[in-house]
């Protein structure tokens, strides 16, 4: 299933076009379900990039992970962090350039607000080096965090491996606007690879949007294309579906 119900059927115009660029999420995506990087996904990143195709990490990781992962691949392209609130891109002297997009302090307020209503809430280990958001475990219903922060102007949203307190109006989708902009591209000329309800708004601007059996329903409903793998198999078939590393796809040709 894909937006309107089902897949783009074989030899539409969506998967005729040549994308310039690949934006993928990490966790779910890039990883099988131990949340394990997935060598053969590996491997397609690496052929992209061999061919001048730029690969995008748009994750809520922290920007260390991000970074680390980022330089380990050898890729290209900006890194939108912490569920869009940090940027990062390499600028035209050399050097990294960072941006926080997202206060964070709206997030912590909401934080000790859930704390005073007695439930269990517990930051992420990662947490220490988060600038624009609050991550909390997923050990209680995002239901019940965001019935208890309504009145407070933040976002609350689940990636099956955290809970976030965003900000409102952050997020990767507006982020990819900023980073794609200075570039000449926008959402709509990439492939783009998600799980997580933090993905929606970007497969749903994506020239090629692709989740996964394993993705929320949410996830599922906003992508072009949902395919029959799961985790990191999907992410391999998804690049072959939108035919982004050739004509026929084929990650080896």
């Amino acid at each position: 299933m894909g937006r309107g119900g089902r897949a783009p059927p074989k030899g539409s115009d969506i998967t005729r076009r040549q994308y310039a660029l690949v934006v993928t999420d990490v966790d779910g995506t890039l990883t099988d379900a131990s949340r394990r990087l997935d060598p053969e996904a590996l491997r397609c990143v690496r052929a992209l990039e061999d061919r001048q195709i730029p690969v995008v990490l748009a994750t809520g990781n922290v920007l260390p992970i991000a970074l680390a992962l980022h330089r380990s691949l050898g890729l290209t392209g900006p890194i939108v962090a912490e569920n869009g609130g940090m940027l990062w891109w390499k600028g035209a002297d050399g050097r990294d350039r960072v941006r926080r997009l997202a206060d964070r302090r709206p997030a912590l307020v909401a934080y000790r607000v859930l704390r005073r209503a007695g439930l269990p809430v517990r930051r992420l280990f990662t947490d220490r080096w988060r600038e624009s958001e609050v991550a909390l475990e997923p050990n209680v219903s995002v239901a019940a965090v965001r019935a208890c922060v309504r009145s407070h102007p933040i976002a609350v949203e689940s990636t099956g491996y955290a809970i976030h307190l965003m900000e409102r109006g952050a997020g990767k989708a507006p982020a990819l606007v900023r980073a794609l902009a200075p570039l000449g591209w926008s959402l709509a000329d990439a492939v783009v690879l998600g799980d997580g309800d933090n993905d929606v708004q970007m497969l749903r601007a994506a020239g090629f949007g692709v989740s996964f059996p394993s993705g929320s329903p949410r996830a599922r409903a906003a992508a072009d294309y949902v395919t029959k793998g799961s985790y990191s198999l999907g992410f391999v078939e998804g690049l072959k579906a939108s035919r982004v590393l050739g004509r026929t796809g084929s990650i080896l040709e």
